[in-house]
């Protein structure tokens, strides 16, 4: 079992990492202007459930190889960064076909809600600092003398995950109550989808440019 001092050591550890907003919450933001709510939070699932495919894949040694090998992290990063160019690309260039009455329609007439959750487990599996942040930091709270290392990564992982789900809610509560008010304007409404266009544009250019070179 996993001790009450790790768990909450972790959790002190997580929430200092989490509240530095890093490519997950911007992701969040950038769809819940560009698509809403229902979007957004549908994204917040799947981020979370890719941030645990993390805590999966070091539970069980991946995380050690994406970490010490300098190819395979960088070629997951590039991976993750493309992709979130392609859908600010894609959020760009539909910005024109917004109109205030999308925000009325139910979401899922918008966008396929499976499709947004694999979005964004896919963000959320190539994020470069949830890579290093659970690779680098969840195996030092652990207690090796224990026995059942994977186990209690497992169970320690599910502490960020939590602590995300309420951070990455109210940041894609918040961005989707402020899209809902440019909404009064079909004209306002397209300048801020095209505004989460770009900044997931921005946000995968970043990823792409920033973070370990060796």
């Amino acid at each position: 079992m996993v001790s009450t001092e790790s768990i909450l050591a972790f959790a002190a550890m997580s929430l200092l990492v989490i509240v530095i907003p890093g490519p997950s919450v911007l992701f969040v933001i950038g769809r819940a202007l560009a698509h809403g709510r229902r979007t957004a939070l549908a994204t917040v699932l799947g981020n979370l459930i890719g941030s645990y495919a993390l805590v999966i894949a070091v539970a069980w040694g991946l995380g050690a190889l994406v970490e010490t090998s300098a190819a395979v992290f960088m070629g997951v990063k590039l991976a993750g960064a493309a992709y979130l160019i392609h859908l600010g690309v894609q959020a760009f260039r539909h910005r024109k076909e917004m109109r205030a009455a999308d925000i009325e329609a139910p979401a899922g007439e918008q966008r396929g809600d499976l499709r947004t959750v694999l979005d964004g487990i896919l963000v959320g599996v190539t994020n470069p600092k949830g890579i290093v942040f659970f690779a680098a930091v969840l195996p030092q709270f652990v207690d090796h003398a224990a026995g059942h290392v994977p186990f209690q990564m497992m169970v320690l992982g599910l502490v960020p995950v939590a602590i995300g789900m309420i951070t990455d809610t109210l940041w894609g509560l918040g961005a989707s109550a402020a899209r809902s008010w440019f909404a009064r304007s079909d004209r306002r409404l397209s300048l801020v989808g095209g505004a989460g266009g770009f900044a997931m544009i921005g946000l995968g250019v970043t990823v792409a440019a920033t973070g370990r070179a060796d």
